[in-house]
């Protein structure tokens, strides 16, 4: 069983490139402003086939996942968005859509939602990730195509963006669901922590010590590299030692309607929480202790490094170890499944 979690100016380029965006695509893609802060994004098949694409969690997806890159100047504006651990077994047809040769998709979203965009004036948009798609009689998922947008020049109205912001978020505080994890579900996290805990540990330690695996997964085994590495598997250890304090919130009743389409569990950074869904007690199994396999205490990792507090990690779209051999340096060294690879492959040993 297989589970999935998603050109500016040259000195720009580095910050936003993935190295599947190399390849060729049959997607066009678009953007285009359509109010203050808000954009369409039009993605065209140019290619002689239809593409059958899986929409959670991408450009497609109506949850408020991270989609594009906003600049102002040199300045990355961070996501405030959630990010998401899906799973891909079991789809059903709902979560694709079925784009044929010729035909183009249109994608409403705001960027003000995700990103404090408040200060107004220029800013840069650009979409670089990648789409995941299936063959068009299935719905396994088969192979995966980048996705890159021209840069978009955006002059915003911070007066009006931070209205726009604040509607947004208090809507969202308002459809939250009040619950605590409880039963079944608290007695499964309280198993995943101190696995959690124990995992992160041994991976901190072996990224001081293990140069050859370090370089495996994050395409260097410099000094640097090795401590920024281990620092952040300290934070996690840390963070899962205790159920009862630590930097984040954990939720297991799904407060921002995000738990829908196959999603395991999302990460609010801005606002410091996580959210397990159903499928992560009923689809997730509890360890597995095989190489590059999830579990329970994987996912709980992978979203853990999301936190601010902890990292502030990306996913580029990109999942599991062939998308993580895919990545440059910089982009391993900020992505979470990286981290939760590495510590799996730490713990699993000699077989992996």
């Amino acid at each position: 069983m297989r589970f999935f979690l998603l050109s500016l100016a040259a000195s720009l380029a580095g910050a936003v490139s993935i190295d599947l965006a190399q390849r060729d695509s049959p997607l066009e893609v678009q953007l285009s402003a359509v109010g203050n802060t808000a954009v369409k994004a039009s993605i065209t098949n140019k290619g002689a086939s239809p593409l059958r694409v899986f929409k959670t969690g991408s450009i497609l997806d109506d949850n408020a996942v991270e989609k594009v890159k906003v600049y102002q100047g040199d300045v990355l504006i961070p996501f405030e968005g959630v990010r998401l651990y899906v799973s891909t077994s079991s789809l059903d047809d709902t979560a694709f859509q079925t784009l044929a040769p010729g035909a183009t998709l249109e994608k409403d979203f705001d960027i003000a939602h995700a990103h404090d965009v408040s200060a107004g004036g220029l800013y840069d948009i650009a979409l670089n990730s990648a789409l995941t798609y299936s063959s068009t009689d299935s719905n396994d998922l088969i192979g995966t195509v980048p996705i890159q947008s021209p840069v978009l020049t955006m002059t915003v109205d911070g007066a009006e963006a931070s209205l726009t912001r604040a509607a947004f978020h208090a809507k969202t505080k308002r459809a939250l669901l009040q619950a605590d994890c409880t039963g079944a579900q608290r007695e499964s996290l309280l198993k995943a922590f101190p696995i959690c805990a124990s995992r992160a540990a041994a991976a901190s330690s072996a990224a001081l010590t293990n140069a050859a695996k370090v370089k495996e997964y994050f395409k260097s085994d410099s000094t640097s590299v090795r401590n920024t590495v281990s620092g952040v598997f300290d934070k996690i250890a840390a963070e899962c030692k205790d159920s009862t304090s630590g930097v984040s919130k954990q939720y297991c009743t799904d407060r921002d309607n995000n738990c829908q389409g196959g999603v395991i569990a999302y990460t609010y950074p801005a606002r410091s929480y996580v959210v397990y869904c159903t499928g992560y007690f009923t689809r997730i199994v509890e360890r597995s202790s095989e190489c590059h396999h999830d579990d329970q205490p994987f996912v709980t990792m992978h979203e853990f490094t999301h936190l601010r507090e902890i990292k502030g990690t990306d996913d580029y779209g990109v999942y599991g170890y062939a998308g993580v051999l895919k990545l440059s340096a910089t982009q391993n060294l900020n992505h979470a499944d990286t981290y939760a690879l590495f510590s799996n492959a730490i713990d699993v040993g000699g077989s992996c």
